[in-house]
């Protein structure tokens, strides 16, 4: 495929090329660096990155591009992961070199040829990503935030009603719990369901998933009624997902499901429990009555194509 662009040329002596998976650790290591400089301290695991490669309807080589400096180290990249969604990163020391320019210029055409129809990205407020996004014209679609459990407050009281079993969810289990957090997610977020197996390399398929990774929630009569998905991030329990059936809501479910994935997470070693919401789920209250509060407040940007 082709690398140009209808942007701005890169400076001299940069290079682009496809990624590999092998670029995940680089890419990685890119990410971390543009977060230590925006939050104030890195997010992103490699395991992340690799989760995302690794679902079978995604090929990275016509996904994904790379700027890489005279040596050979990579200053920048963009990713168009799937419908209008992209992900994207330059190097600190780089940025204010038109990188991120030819970046967004890349991805809108690549994102054009497969037929979206707008394609954006989420990046924390105020940061250079944000500025440079809004220069570009890409509009605000929605705010989100990162929340945290504060190590010094402790898990709240929020038992299970009555007749309702929490436990891991096994490799039989699998489909139902796809099915369920798809359709929580699908009642706001405008996208296309996802595949099972593109669900599953994210979830089961994760490097390093363990059964707890996994929560199921049923009730008395043994119906599937709510799902968590929360994972070790480094030192950190992470809430990747958590959905009730919308019939259920309301009876204090979720706020157990918290409690118990994070209650986990630090049985298993970690010292910071976290997650991420945003305006369209309506959930922020549910996070912060826990105990819960904003560390970092992010903005979903998109250009229409």
């Amino acid at each position: 495929m082709s690398t140009r662009t209808a942007g701005p040329a890169l400076p001299p002596g940069l290079r682009t090329r496809p990624l590999v998976l092998d670029d995940a650790e680089a890419v990685t290591a890119l990410v971390r660096a543009e977060e230590t400089v925006d939050l104030g301290a890195p997010e992103v695991d490699v395991e992340d990155i690799r989760s995302d490669w690794l679902r079978p309807s995604y090929d990275i080589a016509t996904s994904t591009i790379g700027v890489e400096d005279p040596e050979g180290r990579l200053v920048g990249y963009v990713d168009h992961a799937g419908d209008d969604v992209a992900y994207a990163a330059v190097d600190p020391a780089h940025q204010g070199r038109g990188i991120g320019t030819w970046l967004a210029a890349w991805v809108q055409q690549r994102a054009r040829e497969r037929g979206a129809t707008r394609v954006g990205s989420q990046v924390p407020q105020g940061s250079a990503a944000d500025r440079l996004m809004a220069d570009l014209g890409y509009r605000e679609r929605w705010t989100a935030w990162d929340l945290e459990l504060p190590d010094d407050v402790g898990l709240p009281d929020a038992p299970l009603p009555a007749g309702h079993t929490l436990r891991d969810a096994t490799a039989a289990d699998h489909e139902a719990a796809w099915t369920l957090l798809e359709d929580c997610f699908l009642e706001w977020a405008q996208r296309p369901r996802q595949p099972l197996a593109d669900f599953g390399a994210r979830i089961w398929g994760r490097e390093g998933h363990q059964p707890w990774n996994l929560r199921l929630l049923h009730d008395g009569a043994g119906e599937l009624v709510g799902a968590t998905h929360v994972h070790l991030s480094g030192a950190g329990g992470y809430v990747a997902k958590v959905g009730v059936r919308r019939e259920r809501r309301g009876q204090g479910l979720a706020a157990a499901m918290l409690v118990d994935a994070f209650a986990l997470a630090r049985r298993h070693g970690a010292t910071r429990c976290y997650l991420s919401t945003d305006s369209r789920t309506g959930a922020l209250g549910l996070y912060e009555h826990v105990g819960m509060v904003v560390s970092s407040t992010w903005v979903n940007r998109a250009i229409d194509l």
